[in-house]
């Protein structure tokens, strides 16, 4: 009886969570008198959702965040972006630069805390979105909007992270067109799109059959390349899918060297060693290291990971400058950082990366763990040399005023110091332990 009434309540509970949906799907269709900013990048997908949701009634305000996209190698153009979302019905367009605001409070925190998710991906991806979220809040507030719309589907981690960031940020609600069934019912695919866009008179390029068989994203960190093709864990990536590194079989035959100068764990300036050539902006930093990385086929990577909504995902990632970044982070670290801070703020990078991942930047355990992570920082100073070579980056030598490694402590040739008369104490005092478990469990032999 008792698991026929559970049941009854689960059905019931899952047929009320669907209405509900529905029924907040079915609101956001009358946009009468609703003003609302949209994430617009300009291509088919965001163009067609501007024009629907101007269609539905909404006053779109069109946002184009300029994130370094083509990583200094090749940038994007953002010239004509307004006119375009002007063109495509927004009532108001924002073409925001973003590079520095980028490098500085989202690449340089990741950098500085060592985060890396499930150990490969240094979430080129995921610490975008809260520098756009921010961005789009900032403007909704400026124009007095109470919502806002980004075109992530229903299967990816994007619209987790804009979404948190925003209800982190502000009290605002959200307009999901890939999740409103008459949207999604309507566009079955890119052909539906296409002809949407010619029938409302969206500027929009018709399609010329050349379309690369996967998606794209990139900032100035890094490019993805997922769907497609790539959907296959098997199959082998396209030899296409290299934007920001050149195949290792493409890479120089000479090395570059590259001198790294670090102040409370972020980099302040970038020497290539071969050319006399400096970059002092967080900027212009990561944009000399992706065109040096780059030409070395340094930072690629082709992983599966688990995205949060509960799904495997395989992506191809590329990044060249921040691959550079940490080496030569985790090499002043090790110059500088106590063993024992290294080894909690260890722990503590696992999960910056998983908050970071899963759309959680602005939440109070993320602003707990930077401020603790940026305290391990302040005395990670100094320069680290380079030697980067066919994918790899090498140290050649490292030196800092706040280092804790002293020399005649571990030269064979002077004592400096360390009686090594106390050595077998200190053996012995550790084997206690090791003594009473052979003890109880027996000799291995």
């Amino acid at each position: 009886m008792l698991r026929t009434v559970l049941r009854t309540a689960s059905v019931a509970a899952k047929r009320h969570a669907v209405t509900g949906s529905r029924a907040m799907a079915s609101s956001q269709l009358d946009g009468k008198g609703k003003k609302l900013v949209l994430a617009y990048s300009g291509g088919l997908d965001t163009s067609t959702q501007l024009r629907w949701l101007a269609d539905q009634g909404y006053e779109v305000v069109a946002f184009t965040a300029n994130l370094g996209q083509g990583g200094g190698m090749n940038d994007e153009d953002f010239s004509g972006i307004e006119e375009k979302a002007l063109a495509s019905g927004a009532v108001k367009s924002y073409v925001l630069d973003l590079q520095e605001d980028f490098v500085k409070n989202y690449v340089f925190p990741v950098i500085r805390s060592n985060a890396i998710y499930e150990s490969r991906y240094l979430l080129g991806t995921s610490l975008a979105r809260p520098c756009i979220t921010k961005a789009q809040v900032d403007i909704a507030m400026k124009e007095d909007c109470k919502y806002l719309a980004h075109g992530s589907t229903g299967k990816g981690n994007d619209q987790v992270r804009f979404e948190l960031g925003t209800y982190g940020l502000a009290n605002l609600e959200c307009v999901v067109p890939w999740r409103i069934p008459e949207f999604y019912n309507k566009f079955q695919g890119r052909q539906d799109l296409l002809a949407y866009a010619k029938e409302r008179g969206i500027p929009i390029a018709m399609d010329a059959g050349n379309r690369p068989p996967y998606s794209m994203d990139d900032n100035m960190f890094h490019i993805s390349f997922e769907s497609g093709v790539l959907e296959d864990p098997a199959a082998t990536a396209p030899d296409s899918c290299h934007k920001y590194t050149v195949p290792l079989t493409q890479a120089k035959d000479t090395h570059d060297d590259v001198q790294i100068f670090y102040e409370n764990g972020d980099p302040v300036k970038v020497v290539n060693m071969g050319t006399g050539e400096e970059a002092k902006t967080p900027a212009a930093i990561l944009k000399m290291l992706n065109i040096l990385g780059g030409a070395h086929a340094i930072g690629r990577i082709d992983i599966v990971e688990n995205r949060y909504v509960g799904i495997k995902s395989r992506g191809v990632y590329e990044t060249p400058g921040g691959t550079i970044l940490r080496q030569g982070h985790l090499d002043i670290e090790a110059l500088t950082l106590d063993r024992e801070v290294l080894r909690i703020r260890d722990g503590l990078s696992l999960k910056y990366a998983e908050l970071c991942y899963n759309g959680y930047w602005f939440s109070p355990e993320m602003e707990f763990l930077q401020h603790s992570l940026d305290f391990t920082q302040k005395n990670v100073c100094g320069e680290v040399r380079l030697r980067l070579y066919r994918g790899n980056v090498m140290a050649l030598g490292r030196s800092s005023p706040k280092s804790l490694y002293k020399q005649d402590l571990v030269s064979m040739d002077v004592e400096g110091g360390f009686d090594v008369a106390l050595s077998e104490g200190f053996i012995k005092t550790n084997a206690r332990r090791l003594q009473a478990y052979r003890h109880v469990n027996g000799s291995a032999n």
